[in-house]
């Protein structure tokens, strides 16, 4: 087999078979590419005998390249999974790859923005657009963000057959997996906003949020959208389009929302990614003690 063989059969197996983004596949491809470049196998048996040591000389080499314990954490779940296919593929019994520790990574908190930012970034972004039915439509994505708490991937990977919104959306969120979100009259409007002023006709199959030229709305458009009107704004630099999910997530919690409910209502698979929210939520909460406590003030 040639190393372009292998790297096909990786790719379809994540893209098919895992139903991981193309983002996703590019890098775990990639990360595979090196491993095969570093050690010039190009066979699933020869691939299947590597061990611990080899996984750990090829991520000292990426250091050498200068990545981060992010970064290095993410590569080693990705030629862990590359050995797991590999072994898989070989015919061995035990397809578990190498064991090795990855480095540690602190867990960062969300910086959610507050109510009042959300909705005047939406404002800025519609009155900072070139044309009246650009910022209907950056505004509409932002409202879905913030509003129901969408990726911006799931917020622009809707269809025309998702209009007219009703109560509640079935978004498909990572890995395929559907969930149900209601959506506010705020959100609800913004959307119809939006149709009103579109100039592209509205089709059941193709996306629902267009770009200038017709094709479907890129995260890049409404990324600079948002960063335009954070520095109008003077929001920080963490005031991002993910940030409006961040703030959706903490906002709920903060008003009484249970762990499993927000789980839902954002797609995570496990609870433990929302557990992170407990922690945000205690963080705004020392922020405030420490502003308004009399012992805090003298």
């Amino acid at each position: 087999m040639t190393k372009a063989d292998l790297l096909e059969a990786w790719g379809g197996h994540l893209a098919q078979g895992r139903r991981r983004s193309p983002h996703t596949v590019r890098a775990y491809v990639a990360t595979a590419a090196r491993l095969l470049d570093a050690l010039g196998e190009t066979d699933w048996a020869a691939l299947a005998r590597l061990e611990a040591g080899d996984l750990r000389r090829q991520l000292a080499a990426r250091r050498q390249d200068g990545i981060g314990n992010v970064s290095a954490a993410r590569e080693l779940s990705a030629l862990k999974g590359f050995l797991a296919f590999a072994r898989a593929r070989a015919g061995v019994n035990d397809a578990m790859p190498p064991r090795l520790r990855g480095p540690r990574v602190k867990k960062g908190l969300p910086r959610p923005v507050t109510p009042d930012e959300a909705v005047n970034l939406a404002a800025t972004v519609e009155e900072d657009a070139r044309e009246p039915w650009i910022g209907a439509r950056d505004r509409a994505v932002l409202l879905l963000l913030y509003g129901a708490g969408l990726r911006i991937a799931e917020a622009l990977s809707l269809a025309g057959a998702a209009v007219p919104l009703g109560e509640t959306l079935i978004v498909t969120g990572k890995g395929g997996k559907q969930r149900m979100v209601p959506i506010l009259p705020i959100v609800r409007d913004g959307v119809t906003d939006y149709l009103t002023k579109c100039p592209w006709p509205l089709e059941r199959d193709k996306a629902l949020f267009r770009g200038a030229k017709g094709g479907p709305l890129s995260q890049g458009m409404v990324q600079k959208a948002m960063a335009r009107a954070r520095i109008a704004l003077g929001l920080p630099v963490t005031a991002t389009p993910h940030a409006l999910r961040h703030s959706f997530a903490t906002h709920l919690l903060g008003a009484g929302a249970d762990l499993r409910s927000l789980q839902e209502l954002l797609g995570h698979a496990s609870l433990g990614s929302t557990q992170i929210y407990t922690r945000v939520d205690a963080a705004t909460l020392l922020d405030v003690y420490r502003n308004a406590h009399p012992r805090e003030q003298g």
